[in-house]
Parts: structure tokens; C-alpha cells; sequence
């Protein structure tokens, strides 16, 4: 994860309270609202986490196989972690 999972709360509060006071939204709890947008915000910037994970996961299950062909781990990881982006369309950095 890049943002600390306090900078990602104080960037939920700071959009909250600017939409509030641009009056695009309205609520009548703006600290729940905050807290929802940091809860969605967060789930975004570990996608690509879970991601690599799930990569690995992968790549371990067929680890025996790879070195008996000479298959690089790291071309395989990058094939696999492309593949399953495109898979649900999502795009990395």
C-alpha cells in the first residue's frame, strides 16, 4: 500500500468536508460519511496488493513445474499479475 491508512482517513475527512462545503452533498453524519469513503478508499489502494498475493498464490502451486521447465519466477509473476488485471479490468500503476 502506498498512503498510510492514516493519510487515506484524513483524505476521506478533507473530501467529505469540502463536498459538504461546495454544497454538492448533503448528510446529516458527515464523520460516518467520512468514515465510509475511508473504508471504500482503502479497499482501492490494496487491490493491487491482493493482487500480488493472489499472484503468488498461483505461481506457488505450480512452482515444481516451473523449475523443471527453467521458467523465470519474475517473468511468470509479471504474466500472471497481468493477466489477472486484465481478467477484472483493472489498471496498475
Amino acid at each position: 500500500m502506498l498512503l498510510s491508512r492514516d493519510f487515506v482517513g484524513h483524505m476521506a475527512k478533507e473530501v467529505v468536508k469540502r463536498l459538504v462545503a461546495a454544497k454538492m452533498i448533503e448528510t446529516k453524519d458527515a464523520e460516518n460519511l467520512a468514515q465510509q469513503v475511508r473504508q471504500v478508499m482503502a479497499d482501492e489502494v490494496t487491490v493491487e496488493d491482493r493482487l500480488n498475493e493472489e499472484a503468488r498464490e498461483i505461481l506457488s502451486k505450480y512452482s515444481e513445474e516451473m523449475r523443471r521447465t527453467g521458467a523465470s519466477y519474475q517473468e511468470m509473476y509479471k504474466k500472471v499479475k497481468s493477466q489477472l488485471a486484465r481478467e477484472r479490468k483493472l489498471i496498475l500503476r
